[in-house]
């Protein structure tokens, strides 16, 4: 079993609240966390404003499904949050 780590780094412009930086950014635990091998959680800057990071872990037997699922999620965010990507970086764990 092969276990990697995709930890992406948002930044939203203009996000003056908590609760406008939860719209932005909503639906990523819903949309990712459904899929059997994957884990999602936001991982830092819980209490600020315009910066965020999630984390999404996934969980396979091969390297290639383990990149193909990651490869989806990557795709999938950038078409689809309102937010600007500042980073993705994966790791092996």
């Amino acid at each position: 079993m092969l276990v990697s780590l995709l930890r992406v780094s948002f930044l939203l412009p203009g996000c003056r609240s908590l609760k406008e930086k939860r719209q932005r950014l909503g639906g990523l635990r819903e949309r990712f966390g459904r899929q059997a091998n994957v884990a999602v959680c936001e991982s830092a800057f819980q209490d600020v404003h315009d910066r965020a990071q999630w984390s999404f872990i996934a969980v396979a037997l091969t390297t290639r499904l383990i990149d193909q699922i990651l490869s989806d999620i990557e795709s999938r965010i950038v078409d689809s949050v309102d937010a600007s990507v500042a980073e993705m970086v994966r790791e092996s764990l």
